[in-house]
């Protein structure tokens, strides 16, 4: 090996050293789970060169949380497990979990009508003789497109356009790409009206549905679709393509279906041990029904937008579902971007492991770098 590599490495190490010096740690008791999940923060860091970056772990009810850089420009503090940040459509996930809980209990069906159930006075599109329904909604396979069609918002409110009116607007143009369950094509326009049908259905705002079914009873007192009194203090400041940073815009309720959910490491660590006690007789119907594969990848045409953090075999409800192969577990795992904001998180049901990362920098090829390593991490931790 020439003088020139062992210089390069001795570098490195030194420069990781000292980024873990600057990153405030939660430790767990587990030794390989803090040797592991901070070498690898590290790592990633160094390599995606972005202003932030935060990871956590959890592995049969052990947490370790380690985080680099700023949370905000000039700020010297480096995220942690108290970090506010946006989840962007990791909330799809979130959005599944209260599908869930209102089938378990009666007060819908997964083959309900999205007519019957959004409560608007529209038609539904339909294809084919086929009509969209609650769980084609849940698994991108509703046939309506990404987005919704909107006029642009102002730079400092580009939400705003995000109306129920738009949605309305939307649904009778009849918009569908394909027949309803024919393809699977990502969708934050289908979510989006899966939680407005879920919130008729159930009689309540989403807000108040998603805090009864799944913040409550989970416990995740830091997870919100809109900041309160204190919360902008600790919030993770993204940053656009550019590398200049985005301000935090608020985002309407309609819309917090698909990716309006603000959360912290230390509350994604708390809702992936829920989804991890697989045991557990409470919610365990709940767990069942969240995690159960409903449409396998054959036969669907067109099959898009689902593959960027790993190859999906199936979907869930919201999650992208990754069966084992070679090292690697049943992988269920969900990616998220919003206002300069990238995360990943992942967990593996029978291996009592899940992970969550996060960078403040919008950054295609990090993110992607980002979610095949919590994949490898997983498997490191979790071996077939």
């Amino acid at each position: 090996m020439s003088r020139m590599l062992h210089a390069l490495i001795r570098l490195l190490a030194v420069m990781a050293i000292e980024v873990a010096l600057f990153a405030p740690s939660a430790r767990a008791e587990d030794k390989l789970l803090n040797e592991t999940v901070e070498f690898t923060g590290t790592v990633l860091f160094l390599q995606s060169r972005v202003p932030a970056l935060v990871i956590g772990v959890v592995r049969n009810g052990e947490t370790a949380v380690y985080g680099f850089g700023e949370t905000s420009d000039g700020s010297g503090a480096a995220p942690d497990r108290h970090t506010m940040l946006r989840v962007g459509s990791l909330t799809k996930a979130f959005t599944g979990q209260v599908l869930a809980s209102l089938v378990a209990d009666g007060t819908v069906k997964f083959t309900d009508r999205l007519q019957d159930r959004i409560g608007w006075n529209v038609m539904i599109p339909g294809r084919d003789g086929r009509q969209i329904t609650l769980i084609e909604l849940a698994t991108h396979s509703s046939g309506l497109p990404r987005e919704v069609a909107r006029a642009s918002g102002p730079p400092d409110d580009p939400f705003s356009t995000l109306t129920p009116e738009a949605y309305r607007k939307g649904l009778e143009s009849d918009p569908l790409i394909f027949a309803p369950g024919a393809g699977a094509l990502y969708s934050n326009f289908g979510f989006d009206v899966l939680s407005a049908a879920l919130a008729h259905a159930a009689g309540k705002p989403y807000d108040a549905l998603l805090e009864e079914r799944v913040l409550g009873p989970v416990g995740l007192k830091d997870t919100v679709l809109a900041l309160r009194p204190g919360d902008h203090e600790r919030l993770l400041q993204g940053h656009n393509f550019n590398g200049e940073p985005l301000p935090d815009v608020k985002t309407p309720l309609i819309a917090g279906g698909a990716s309006g959910i603000y959360s912290t490491p230390g509350d994604i660590l708390r809702w992936l041990s829920w989804h991890l006690d697989r045991f557990a007789s409470k919610s365990a119907e709940i767990r069942l029904l969240d995690h159960a594969a409903y449409l396998q990848r054959d036969g669907l045409d067109p099959v898009y937008g689902l593959d960027e953090s790993g190859h999906m075999d199936a979907l869930s409800l919201g999650w992208i579902v990754m069966e084992p192969h070679g090292d690697l577990p049943l992988i269920l795992q969900k990616a998220g971007g919003l206002q300069g904001i990238f995360c990943y998180t992942a967990f593996a049901p029978t291996r009592g492991i899940g992970a969550f990362v996060a960078i403040n920098k919008f950054d295609f090829g990090a993110a992607m770098a980002m979610a095949g390593v919590v994949n490898h991490l997983i498997g490191e931790l979790a071996p077939r």
